[in-house]
């Protein structure tokens, strides 16, 4: 009889054994479509909103094409808050929602592909709160713009999807769970699954997209007649053709400084100024070096005090005295500026539509940071290194630029993006053909020397290429305005430093072999853009140019 009598109160102050007490009140469940389909996910090939959604919707296969719609409506007992508090009641609402959101696992025929937990900033924080059914747009005729079609972009273009995906049919199921990081990553009970047949049509490739393509002569380089796994680039090629690697503009290898592969795609040819975004930003750390070794500046580790007067800028403190040119080629200023948080007062975004970069940079509070200790990516930092050395040199960072870096390398066609000053941004956005920019990096590849002219002193370069932040971060690691990245093949590691620019665009410098790598491509602000490009340096330039044993 006390037995019943417990089960009863468990009831009736609304605990079921093993739940904690829901810490929000969810939206009644009353639609009969999600009362047959509780914890499930359906699939829909058009846009149906839930106050007309009927059964007949629902769709168990389609042929998978992109232009076309993917729906998905998720069907809960529960909302999100909820699932989360049972993972950890003692947070609230709010803390649960900073610290957590939805894990989605996608499988393809019954082999899991891509697990992400979704950044805890997507979805509405009341929906989350009180809703216990959602919709995702996977894929949008009209180009619907969500969270979950950039997931789908992340499965489907960066994470194997769309290799799991190839011609022919397949089952494709998502599951969803509830993860909370605190800091420890825990996972709830599965709150909803799906499964839908898709169909992959066969694409009818022409054999002149996938063949390799052969070098033309006038390059300006000496042609390679070392082996190359021809196969191995044409299976890239048919991946660039089937638009399994997308927006891919220019592909050019150099290996023992000659021209061993240059491709092109999109429209694109070897004349096409490439729009490479944040790869200009190296650019601005091989001209504070010449510009060194010129005597324009002292060292990099004079500080900012030595260049303006920082008291006639907004949120002035001495820490802002100290800042050198290491720390903000380093990213690692102290300045309170992270492009990667859109709530940073220093983001990239803040900066464009003022009037001044250089003064918006300058008004910045600093951090508590000391200067070189902590990474955060910080583009108006860079910008304020080119004013340093526009400031600096004889005649302005334009025309120095043209005399000590582009004419010795022969680089003739070219084009800066300017400031509201109009002077060069080292942000980036210079605009060079393929071929230029691996000027560029065989003459780090060479330790500065290009024709047999010193144009960058090489100790310059062995600086610029050394990890800064080796214990500070979980990436492969940062130099000067240069990121460290090992790529593997097999059970061989390749380090090399590049830059790299939004988009997937690539400037490739190996450290241990005579190799030079340069991607352009136009996926700018795509979740895709840099996994593509890493994948096929990995999985395909490396191994067809170093098939050695």
């Amino acid at each position: 009889m006390k037995s019943i009598l417990l089960l009863v109160l468990f009831t009736v102050s609304g605990f079921s054994l093993g739940q904690s007490k829901n810490s929000t009140d969810p939206e009644p469940i009353v639609h009969p479509v999600q009362k047959k389909y509780l914890n499930r996910i359906v699939f829909l090939d058009k846009t149906v909103p839930l106050d007309q959604l009927k059964e007949s919707d629902i769709i168990a296969s389609t042929e998978f094409q992109e232009d076309k719609n993917l729906d998905l409506r998720v069907f809960m007992d529960n909302s999100l808050v909820n699932y989360l508090h049972q993972l950890d009641p003692s947070l609230s609402p709010d803390e649960l929602l900073k610290k957590g959101n939805y894990q989605f696992s996608f499988y393809v025929d019954g082999k899991l592909i891509y697990t992400e937990n979704l950044n805890t900033g997507a979805g509405i924080p009341d929906d989350k709160k009180k809703k216990t059914t959602f919709r995702i747009p996977l894929l949008s005729s009209k180009n619907e713009d969500s969270w979950g079609r950039y997931m789908w972009m992340r499965f489907y273009l960066g994470n194997g999807g769309i290799d799991a995906l190839e011609e022919g049919n397949h089952l494709l199921k998502i599951e969803i769970k509830p993860y909370l990081k605190t800091p420890a990553l825990k996972t709830g009970n599965m709150i909803a699954a799906g499964k839908i047949q898709l169909n992959i049509p066969h694409k009818n490739i022409p054999e002149q997209q996938i063949a390799v393509q052969k070098i033309q002569p006038n390059s300006g380089w000496k042609v390679s007649n070392e082996k190359l796994n021809e196969e191995k680039i044409r299976l890239l090629n048919r991946k660039i053709a089937e638009n399994r690697f997308r927006e891919i503009t220019g592909i050019a290898v150099i290996k023992n400084e000659k021209l061993l592969l240059e491709e092109y795609f999109s429209n694109s040819g070897r004349d096409s100024l490439q729009d490479t975004r944040s790869v200009g930003k190296s650019f601005a750390s091989a001209l504070a070096g010449i510009a060194i070794r010129d005597g324009y500046l002292k060292n990099e580790n004079q500080m900012l005090k030595e260049f303006y007067d920082l008291k006639q800028f907004k949120n002035y403190s001495s820490a802002k005295d100290s800042i050198t040119i290491k720390s903000l080629i380093t990213m690692g200023s102290g300045f309170d500026g992270n492009d990667s948080d859109e709530n940073s007062p220093g983001n990239e975004e803040n900066m464009y539509p003022t009037e001044n970069w250089v003064k918006f940079t300058l008004d910045l509070p600093t951090t508590q940071n000391k200067p070189a200790k902590t990474w955060s990516y910080f583009t108006a930092g860079v910008v304020l290194t080119g004013d340093i050395l526009d400031k600096t040199v004889p005649k302005g960072l334009e025309n120095y630029a043209e005399k000590k870096l582009f004419q010795p390398l022969g680089i003739t066609n070219y084009k800066w993006q300017f400031t509201p000053q109009q002077k060069p941004s080292l942000a980036g956005g210079i605009r060079m053909r393929v071929l230029d920019f691996a000027k560029f990096g065989q003459l780090y590849k060479n330790n500065g020397v290009w024709n047999g002219k010193n144009i960058i002193d090489k100790n310059w370069i062995k600086k610029s290429f050394t990890n800064y932040f080796t214990n500070d971060q979980d990436f492969e690691g940062y130099g000067y305005l240069f990121w460290r990245k090992v790529y593997k093949v097999g059970d061989r590691s390749f380090e090399a430093y590049q830059s790299s620019g939004n988009g997937g665009n690539k400037i490739i410098i190996f450290t241990e072999i005579p190799v030079v790598i340069v991607v352009t491509a136009k996926a700018y602000n795509k979740p895709y853009a840099h996994i593509q490009t890493d994948k096929i340096v990995q999985e395909y330039l490396l191994p067809a140019i170093c098939n050695d044993k």
